[in-house]
């Protein structure tokens, strides 16, 4: 008999796909509480230099880490401990904490808070969701100082044995590297997001985990049964013997999928009638490409730069940016990488930029806008870029693109660098292939006319779908009118697609859309020829692509496009899927 405990059902997001039974582990990860209070004048020095004595030991505890990680793990793996231990070099910490204690006579710990408040709030004002999620990791590195500050140092979890979910307010990826992957059945937190490191990495382990459930730690006791569902976010508390029994079936079910999704790997991706489309991964570090791979996908279709360049005191150089993307282009050889330029607002970046307020930054100066107004900052990036081409194939493209006289600017300003670059006599591609991000329905409108002028396109369906139905994603009271299968989003991807194609160019996809597989029939039938998107995403986006063949897409997309409400499409799409293609989303 299952066991007698209270039962229940909490929903969050899913981290990591995957079913996992066991009984659970509740560990102590809550945030450590600060109090405030005053500091005489003559004491403020001292708070200071117990912020550098807490910074060097949360850097010898990384480094120690990591040095110990470097014979257990693959240096993929390891990418996410050298981007904290960037964070803890950056002297903006200092800055912004000595600031708060000195002008507020406060204690380093409240002073601490305050920095990693202000600094949460500038990521939770990102559009980009991926880069909201960055924000945690400051918020991670903070609290590793704070843990060293109060001589409360971040232990390791403990050692279990078993199989059991570990359960947590919040685990950082240092905390899912050190884990004994053979003792955890799967992770459940508090907080975070699908786009987290902590969830990255569970997916790169297939650790199912479901994350941001708010109150899980609150639920949940030491020795309930749990039963967590990864792709939807569920967790099942102390499940009765008929629910459990269906995710006992759904385990085997979905473990057995990822065995045939395996044997997917080294196959081509294409139509069964003979369409290849290229399938790549979108990455922020060169640590990141090896997971490209190992999920069957061929290249980086969109590469982050915007973290080379946040939250910091001075503004990378030439050569600390050659050196990220040489990192990249080497990784991913012999498939292409696709770099994105900056595409962020200043207020993100280093503060000596000095943005004005904007009242709606998400329509202010950002992305491309920003790099124009930057032409230096602009310049060095596009150098830095087109030397490391000269390592592999390399494509860039500029984002956020609304017209031709901006588009015409941009590359007059690449055209600038390349002049830069022969007159220092250095190598680098002088033929590199540029292309834009269409996001913009004003770019929609005139792609024809973009087309003449690049080489390739790329859409971002986030943002085109946030422009074009005026709503802002990251409002929950209005994420039921975000709608992908809009009738306005399909005819604006029908539109771009066959002016690319028109102009010789090819038409790629890096957004959302392109790594759901129930959007794969419409994308191939409207005539995509690239899709980027999460790593773990490709093997279920190549098993569509494999069993659905080009000229029924075809048929699918063009009927989809006589629908006339984004629910009409949906329900149409989901009896194709059932009609036609049923067997590759089991």
């Amino acid at each position: 008999m299952v066991s007698a405990r209270i039962k229940s059902v909490l929903h969050g997001t899913g981290g990591s796909p995957g079913i996992a039974i066991g009984t659970a582990l509740v560990v102590d990860r809550t945030h450590l509480q600060v109090l405030e209070f005053s500091i005489p004048p003559e004491q403020l020095s001292d708070e200071i230099d117990r912020l550098l004595l807490a910074l060097e030991h949360a850097r010898q505890e990384l480094r120690r880490v990591r040095d110990e990680l470097s014979t257990q793990r693959g240096p993929e793996h390891l990418y996410v401990i050298d981007a904290h231990l960037l964070i803890l070099e950056d002297s903006m910490i200092v800055r912004e904490v000595a600031g708060f204690i000195r002008d507020e006579e406060i204690n380093v710990e409240a002073a601490l808070r305050r920095t990693t408040h202000k600094f949460l709030q500038h990521f939770a004002a990102m559009e980009d969701e991926y880069l909201r999620e960055r924000g945690r990791d400051i918020e991670i590195v903070m609290e590793r100082i704070l843990h060293h500050l109060v001589g409360n140092h971040h232990h390791p979890l403990p050692l279990f044995s078993g199989k059991s979910i570990l359960v947590a307010h919040d685990l950082s990826p240092t905390d899912i590297l050190q884990l004994d992957t053979s003792s955890v059945a799967g992770v459940v937190t508090d907080l975070g997001g699908r786009n987290s490191h902590t969830a990255i990495l569970a997916r790169a382990f297939e650790i199912p985990a479901t994350v941001g459930m708010g109150t899980a730690t609150t639920v949940i006791s030491d020795g309930d049964l749990l039963a967590i569902d990864g792709v939807r976010g569920v967790v099942e508390v102390n499940p009765d013997e008929e629910t459990l029994a269906s995710y006992l079936l759904r385990k085997r079910r979905y473990d057995y999928q990822e065995q045939e999704l395996n044997k997917l790997r080294d196959l081509p991706a294409e139509t069964p009638d003979g369409h290849a489309v290229l399938l790549q991964g979108n990455v922020e570090f060169a640590q990141e490409i090896p997971a490209i791979a190992a999920h069957g996908g061929q290249g980086v279709g969109l590469y982050r730069t915007e973290l080379l360049f946040m939250n910091r005191e001075t503004l990378p150089d030439e050569e600390e940016q050659y050196e990220a993307y040489a990192a990249v282009i080497r990784a991913a050889a012999p498939y292409p990488v696709c770099i994105r330029t900056l595409d962020v607002g200043g207020d993100k970046l280093i503060s000596t930029l000095n943005p004005a307020d904007e009242a709606n930054p998400a329509l202010g100066v950002r992305a491309v806008r920003l790099s124009l107004r930057e032409p230096e900052l602009f310049r060095t990036q596009l150098r830095a870029i087109l030397r490391a081409a000269v390592l592999g194939p390399t494509r860039l493209f500029f984002p956020m693109i609304s017209g031709i006289q901006e588009l015409r600017a941009a590359k007059e300003c690449l055209r600038e660098a390349k002049r830069e670059l022969a007159i220092q006599g250095g190598s680098y591609d002088d033929a590199i292939e540029t292309g834009i991000m269409i996001e913009i329905p004003s770019a929609v409108l005139i792609a024809d006319l973009l087309a003449r002028e690049v080489d390739f396109f790329s859409v971002g369906t986030n943002d085109l779908i946030q422009y074009t139905l005026a709503i802002d994603r990251a409002n929950e009271q209005l994420a039921h009118l975000y709608e992908p299968l809009h009738p306005a989003i399909l005819r604006s991807l029908k539109i771009i697609v066959d002016a690319a194609h028109a102009a010789g160019i090819r038409a790629c996809i890096c957004g959302e859309m392109a790594g759901d597989p129930e959007y794969l029939p419409i994308l191939l039938g409207l005539g995509f020829d690239e899709l980027s998107m999460s790593p773990a995403a490709i093997p279920r986006v190549k098993r569509v692509l494999r069993r659905c063949p080009k000229s029924q897409a075809e048929q699918v997309a063009a009927r989809a496009l006589s629908c006339v409400t984004a629910a009409q499409v949906e329900d149409y799409l989901k009896s194709e899927i059932t009609a036609r293609f049923s067997e590759s989303f089991d």
